[in-house]
């Protein structure tokens, strides 16, 4: 299956903030969009960086709480990881493991276009194993 495919079915729509966002608030946001993480971009359409979860609780376990008043452009991870529309979601998971992470920004015509992450990938994954499973039965059936 594609990247393409997946996000017509979940929806394209990706959560950004700017550069000058305190984390505090970014904090809020991923919790209010029940999301993992969010792009950091000055334009919306451009990757500056990427925040998780675990950057924010990396930074409040070595700072405490003042690391809530720190911009987004202070903690981002700025290397961004991308994918593509054509990508096949079976390759996404070896990008993730290999690289450590669980949020890939999809970007086309560079723009972004789409956020896949591991819970995405997965369940594609189980997806395809229960069709799998379910025309082995049929087969068998017969």
């Amino acid at each position: 299956m594609l990247v393409d495919t997946v996000l017509r079915l979940k929806g394209s729509s990706v959560v950004t903030a700017s550069p000058e966002t305190p984390i505090g608030e970014i904090a809020r946001l991923l919790h209010d969009a029940r999301i993992g993480a969010v792009v950091i971009s000055a334009d919306d359409k451009t990757p500056d960086g990427i925040l998780s979860e675990r950057d924010i609780v990396a930074a409040i376990a070595t700072e405490g709480s003042t690391a809530l008043d720190h911009k987004a452009s202070e903690l981002m991870t700025c290397e961004v990881i991308t994918c593509a529309p054509g990508d096949g979601v079976a390759g996404l998971m070896d990008v993730m493991t290999q690289n450590r992470i669980r949020h890939l920004p999809v970007m086309a015509n560079g723009a972004l276009c789409g956020m896949m992450s591991i819970g995405d990938v997965v369940k594609c994954h189980v997806d395809e194993i229960e069709h799998e499973a379910e025309a082995l039965r049929a087969y068998v059936a017969q």
